[in-house]
């Protein structure tokens, strides 16, 4: 499935019927949510419960059949994942389903929308009256049959509203052989260091966005409440953070593709960020740099290239010698791998990743080799 995105030209008129289609979704999620509290619904009856709410509430009728059916999807997605992290017996909160109170999209199906030949314009033919938009992008929505386009999904971020185009297509991928192997260990000093000892620099995007963001927030906070200087104050708050997040994801995507693209097998440690991040200390860090939405697209392009990708435990990776195997033990301040037995001295990340490059070895044979292998 590939997803295209364009940005929405429109007119105050077209965006404030986009706003009334995405308050309809939240409105019915929110009641489907409430039916199961009370009722125990499954997740047929959700579906049924959205011609109920269309009959009582002529405001949802507007709104297209099938999105109505994909808003009660969501409802029954927060549902399913508390029924499986309660099967599951996941440690601390379960995820119970919350009321929704900041929606920000609506989801079309196949229905209730129209795509111009040339792909540059968009039609809503509900009754929300968002109407006719122009799309802009550089993406080529048009080379694709308008039956494998199965979701249409708009979405309001801080600087303007956006569709999302869903395709039923494979991307293929030729993956050139290069006969490497490595194994990165992920740090706050450098982003990550390959068992070959090269480094990737951490960029920490918020670190260095942070002096105007705290100045974007004390003006937000003298601003007198409901005024429309505070909603003007509030959405370059929103702008800014909307920067870094982006420069984050694109930081990530380019990175793991170059790491994919010139390796045959990748190694890493197995981390478990969540309890990583309630360190007080480090937890700021630690969400800026991004591991696991790295972490993510290094799995993901691995699948198109189908090369192995391994999670190994991260006990004692910075602690083992790779060269002799010797307990080394030293506290995260200490930066060099200094070895007692063999003598051998090392940046103390590449050591770890030699490491973990070492451990994937050991176990691929038990595992296979011939799609992602992450756990």
């Amino acid at each position: 499935m590939l997803i295209y995105e364009y940005k929405l030209d429109g007119n105050k008129a077209q965006y404030a019927a986009i706003d009334e289609a995405i308050r309809i979704v939240q409105f019915i999620r929110n009641k489907c949510l409430r039916l199961w509290m009370d009722e125990h619904a499954t997740k047929n009856d959700l579906q049924c419960y959205c011609a109920v709410l269309a009959k009582a509430f002529p405001f949802a009728s507007s709104l297209n059949s099938q999105a109505r059916q994909a808003s009660a999807d969501r409802a029954w997605f927060a549902i399913q994942r508390f029924y499986d992290n309660c099967k599951a017996k996941k440690p601390g909160k379960k995820g119970y389903p919350k009321f929704q109170k900041d929606n920000r999209s609506v989801e079309y199906k196949t229905t209730g929308w129209k795509l111009d030949p040339d792909g540059r314009h968009i039609t809503f033919t509900d009754g929300c009256g968002i109407g006719r938009l122009r799309l802009t992008g550089t993406r080529d929505i048009e080379t694709f049959p308008v039956k494998q386009i199965k979701r249409v999904r708009i979405i309001r971020r801080a600087d303007g509203y956006y569709v999302q185009f869903a395709v039923q297509t494979e991307r293929q991928i030729e993956h050139a052989p290069t006969g490497k192997q490595v194994g990165i260990d992920v740090g706050l000093k450098a982003f990550y260091t390959d068992s070959e000892g090269a480094t990737v620099e951490n960029p920490r995007h918020y670190r260095k966005a942070e002096k105007r963001l705290k100045r974007l927030q004390r003006r937000l906070s003298k601003k007198q409440k409901k005024s429309a200087n505070r909603k003007k104050a509030r959405q370059a708050v929103a702008k800014a953070h909307l920067k870094v997040q982006r420069q984050r994801e694109d930081f990530a995507r380019k990175a793991a593709n170059t790491l994919v693209s010139s390796h045959d097998l990748i190694a890493f440690e197995d981390l478990q960020i969540r309890n990583m991040v309630k360190n007080r200390h480090l937890s700021k860090s630690i969400h800026d740099a991004g591991w696991g939405r790295f972490l993510l697209w290094v799995n993901s392009y691995a699948a198109l290239h189908h090369i192995p990708v391994v999670a190994v435990s991260p006990q004692f990776t910075s602690q083992n010698c790779s060269t002799c195997g010797a307990l080394v033990k030293k506290s995260l301040s200490v930066r060099t791998h200094i070895c007692t037995s063999c003598g051998v001295v090392l940046d103390r990340d590449h050591n770890a990743a030699l490491n973990i490059l070492q451990k994937a070895l050991s176990t691929i044979g038990h595992m296979g080799t011939d799609a992602s292998l992450s756990a």
